[in-house]
């Protein structure tokens, strides 16, 4: 089975999960809570990561985080590596603490964001480790409601903003939001391609704009796999132009496969790319 592709950019925002191998703790008390929230501290320093949720379960862990220089990989790498050293090493036990690789899901953030913190708290509560959110000390929640200390690689304000200007006000909207949510569906059913969730735009700007510069190299075979279709194209970018242009940009369709679509020549295919390209040089050289 193909592993899932990484996209990665300046400013991207995930939704990562890491499970123990065989299902087995990554957590076995309180002690190694911290250790993996020191070494978390640690990441978000040297990487410039930007924690916006998390939650430790017993086997699992789940963290919402942008990554303001796109080096997803790199950062995680250290996570879970130096955990599981220090994990081996305390519990002196020998193997891979962690199932495989960590699981990341690019995100929209202006669709998803709130909706995927609160799933991320409420997995305490939908497991049935506790009787209410705020009995659970090893998630994100209590940041934000003010119950304990935000650390400096967490930032409230960009949950909270979204509620209130007013700080109290904002804690109690977000708190009642948090109640709707319990027995909600998950947001990540409407994951695509394994790997994205948000709307067909978004799909489209993370697969077909050349804008991403810093995305990971992927291969022509993969991305076909993976991709839109050229109907969800058509769907996504109302302009022809634009819609033929970020087909061909995604390198999974060719310029006569295009044509053929379009019901146009190559040559017309080939402008609307050298015209789209045009366009955002001029934008860039604005800006």
């Amino acid at each position: 089975m193909t592993r899932p592709l990484r996209v990665q950019y300046a400013g991207a925002l995930y939704h990562v999960t890491s499970r123990g191998d065989r299902r087995a703790a990554i957590y076995r008390d309180d002690v190694d809570r911290r250790v993996w929230l020191s070494i978390l501290e640690q990441v978000c320093q040297r990487y410039n990561f930007v924690v916006l949720g998390f939650c430790q379960m017993t086997n699992h862990y789940h963290l919402v985080v942008e990554t303001v220089d796109g080096n997803l990989a790199q950062g995680m790498r250290v996570l879970n590596g130096t955990y599981s050293q220090y994990f081996n090493r305390r519990h002196e036990v020998v193997g891979h603490v962690f199932q495989g690789r960590y699981k990341a899901i690019l995100v929209q953030r202006e669709s998803y964001l709130l909706e995927l913190t609160r799933y991320v708290i409420l997995n305490p509560l939908r497991a049935g480790a506790v009787a209410s959110i705020e009995a659970w000390p090893w998630s994100s929640h209590g940041y934000l409601t003010g119950s304990m200390t935000a650390p400096p690689w967490f930032e409230a304000d960009a949950i909270l903003g979204h509620f209130a200007a007013d700080r109290t006000e904002a804690i109690a909207l977000y708190c009642r939001f948090v109640l709707a949510g319990i027995g909600a569906a998950s947001p990540l059913k409407q994951t695509r391609h394994q790997l994205l969730l948000g709307d067909e735009h978004f799909i489209a700007q993370a697969y077909g704009n050349p804008a991403f510069n810093n995305m990971v190299a992927i291969t022509k075979a993969q991305r076909r796999a993976t991709l839109l279709s050229l109907d969800e194209y058509c769907a996504a970018y109302p302009r022809r132009d634009e819609a033929m242009a970020r087909a061909y940009f995604s390198t999974a369709y060719s310029m006569q496969q295009i044509a053929a679509f379009f019901g146009v020549s190559s040559k017309t295919v080939s402008r609307a790319v050298r015209s789209i390209e045009k366009a955002e040089l001029v934008s860039k050289c604005r800006h």
